[in-house]
């Protein structure tokens, strides 16, 4: 408790909340490409978010965070991540279009950068009209994704045939991505649960209500699916009543046309833009339907015409969702279950462990894998954990790409009808493997300069269990998203009679510049010989520096001034409060002083000891209404230390004045831990501008 008080103090509340995981509002996460043609992509992504921060500020569906990825070639980054919409305004306004050159750029190297940065189910955007000069990254990507369960979003322009580029009179050559520049996108966009949204320049405006749609509070998936190569079919999903602001989207190349049916049986075809049912927005292959706010709950339904791949969609806002990890159980006596890294292995057994929100009124009822042509499902056995936990297990999962789709019963008085069944659905797939790769780190931290090793063990499996009757090479990928020195072998073989296993070592070595609290992630793959398979483990360091300042900062009371007891005039006379915090001499000094309790003022000075330590002259000015202070003092590399104090009333006994906090009995794991992660947050919620 004292630890995490520590980083909280340190971090301030909304970093702290961010931290932990409590924040109720996404993230708003842009990875845009800055060459030449892009001018009006770059200034409808500034269009959009300044809509989002002006139109939610100081509300709760404000976004919890902003983070920006510029890229185009050779570069890519530099990634800005703050909390302040302030300064992402800033940094997104200093965003230009220039240069070109060759059209792919570094789009996949950006994306890679925003997904180890963003938090877990983040939805990602990323503007371009050129392909990825670095689509050897597709892999990891995707591996990126099923492990952060993140969305990705591809804002494509330009998008036509194969044409040569003419030069405009300015010099810049428009450029125009052929369709099978854009598959790549649209693969990733599926493996995720987002889309790949084609439009000409022109039409961006009228396809970024997607972003705007995202960036509300709980937005929930209700249902989707993929069909590719492109078929008719019919698509039932369920409205329930605690669904607000429901919509679908279809993303799909003409020729196409869709109609939704009510529960009540209305119809709505494609070719009416505002129905009895919806009302319909068209731009390039994307079509948005917000439905009506009088719509009835029940079973709805949307039938789809095309040859063409496509992919169905729809979210709505609700306090009834879920969260999902891939689990194993941990060794131990008190049963508990650690995070699996990687896909789960093909005829195997696979224990998933679900989280309901809102879990006080709902009932779960089924989780089932259904593949993405629907024709494959296989039923998971629940098990109540207690409070809001569920372990769903799985046997004999075939070899697929699965989606996890919830259903259950919601007994909440705030529905909108006698109707209490819901469903839900979890965006990114989840894809088998026959592969089993597994990595252990003897030490999640690596100091600048310093180079650690990380032994890894890939095997083939049969029906989930590792086999030993054949010999088998596999090809291995290392990357990391720091572009840090690392090495590996290029590939490995399993001997029979070896239990299976095939083991290889990665290097991993950060550069002396390396700023502490840096975060670190490396992936590593294993693809077998026919390229048909692969799996992965995704692994996150820290980078920290050797920290010889193990002492809070120190508070001396200076002098505390008085008020008088009488709250009737209190609102006509002040209190002042000087205290001196110290770091020691050897200390890294103190950082800042912040307030924690109380409503006045703070005036900061700094002088220099008797012994020669700095000191930090604190003067605290409140009303007399505001009688009690409790001030903050963080140094140089985290250390806390607190200060409480209230103004002497003239009619009391005065009070002995309160010094520092309590000394710290903090043992060196804690303290390595407590000083990474205040580093890693000083590192990744700080963006100067240039």
């Amino acid at each position: 408790m004292e630890l995490l008080e520590d980083i909280r103090l340190a971090a301030g509340e909304n970093t702290f909340l961010r931290l932990m995981g409590l924040s109720q509002s996404p993230v708003l996460c842009f990875v845009i490409d800055t060459t030449g043609s892009m001018r009006n992509e770059i200034d409808e992504a500034k269009r959009v978010s300044f809509e989002i921060i002006d139109r939610k500020r100081g509300t709760g569906q404000e976004p919890s965070g902003y983070i920006l990825v510029p890229f185009n070639d050779p570069d890519y980054g530099p990634l800005v991540m703050t909390a302040n919409a302030d300064v992402f305004k800033e940094r997104i306004n200093c965003l230009s279009a220039s240069g070109g050159g060759d059209i792919p750029e570094m789009v996949l190297s950006g994306l890679q950068l925003a997904l180890t940065a963003a938090p877990p189910f983040s939805e990602i955007f990323v503007f371009t009209d050129a392909p990825a000069k670095d689509a050897y990254l597709k892999n990891t990507i995707i591996a990126l994704i099923e492990s952060t369960k993140s969305q990705v979003t591809f804002m494509l322009t330009n998008i036509a045939g194969d044409r040569r580029r003419r030069r405009t009179s300015q010099g810049v050559a428009p450029r125009v991505m052929s369709r099978s520049g854009t598959q790549l996108y649209q693969d990733l966009a599926e493996a995720s649960g987002g889309q790949a949204i084609q439009v000409t320049k022109s039409e961006l405006s009228l396809a970024t209500s997607v972003i705007v749609d995202s960036s509300a509070s709980a937005v929930v998936t209700v249902f989707q699916a993929a069909r590719n190569p492109g078929r008719p079919d019919h698509f039932t999903f369920t409205v329930d009543g605690s669904l607000n602001n429901v919509t679908a989207y279809i993303t799909g190349d003409s020729p196409l046309t869709f109609s939704l049916t009510s529960p009540t049986g209305v119809s709505q075809t494609s070719n009416q833009s505002s129905g009895p049912l919806a009302s319909v927005t068209r731009a390039g292959n994307f079509r948005r339907l917000s439905f009506n706010t009088d719509n009835q709950t029940g079973l709805w339904q949307i039938s789809v015409s095309s040859n063409n791949p496509y992919l169905v969609k729809v979210t709505g806002q609700s306090s009834v969702n879920f969260i999902y990890n891939l689990v194993e159980e941990s060794a131990g006596a008190h049963g508990d279950f650690s995070l699996k890294e990687g896909r789960p292995l093909s005829d195997g057994n696979t224990s998933i462990l679900i989280t309901m929100t809102a879990s006080d009124t709902v009932k779960v009822t089924e989780v089932t894998l259904f593949d993405n042509s629907g024709s494959t499902e296989v039923k998971g056995s629940l098990q109540s954990l207690g409070s809001s936990d569920f372990l769903v297990t799985f046997s004999g999962i075939p070899a697929g790409e699965f989606v996890l789709i919830l259903k259950g019963e919601d007994s909440s008085s705030t529905s909108r009808s006698t109707s209490s069944s819901f469903q839900r659905q979890a965006s990114t797939q989840i894809k088998t493997s026959s592969i089993s790769v597994t990595a252990q780190a003897n030490n999640t931290n690596i100091e600048p300069g310093t180079t650690i090793s990380i032994p890894f063990t890939v095997a083939a499996t049969a029906d989930g269990v590792i086999t030993d009757s054949a010999t088998e090479t596999f090809t291995v990928r290392v990357s990391n998203d720091r572009s840090y020195t690392s090495t590996s072998p290029s590939s490995i073989t399993t001997v029979t009679g070896s239990g299976g296993k095939a083991t290889g070592t990665v290097t991993l070595t950060a550069p002396s510049s390396a700023a502490s609290g840096t975060d670190v992630t490396l992936t590593i793959e294993a693809e077998n010989a026919a390229a048909t398979d692969i799996n992965y483990v995704v692994l996150r360091f820290s980078v920290t520096a050797k920290v010889k300042d193990v002492n809070h900062p120190v508070c001396h009371i200076v002098s505390t001034s008085t008020c008088a007891s009488s709250t009737s005039l209190c609102a006509s006379s002040k209190w002042e409060f000087i205290a001196n915090f110290t770091d020691g001499i050897n200390g890294t000094g103190i950082d800042r002083v912040t307030i924690r309790q109380g409503n006045g003022t703070l005036n900061i000075t700094t002088a220099i000891g008797a012994g020669g330590d700095n000191i930090t002259v604190v003067t605290y000015t409140a009303s007399c209404c505001s009688h009690i202070v409790e001030l903050t003092a963080l140094d140089g590399v985290g250390n806390v230390g607190t200060c409480v104090q209230q103004a002497r009333l003239l009619d009391t006994v005065t009070k002995p004045p309160v010094t520092s906090s309590v000394v710290k009995t903090t043992s060196t794991g804690e303290y390595t831990l407590y000083i990474s992660i205040i580093l890693w947050i000083s590192v990744v919620f700080s963006a100067p501008c240039k």
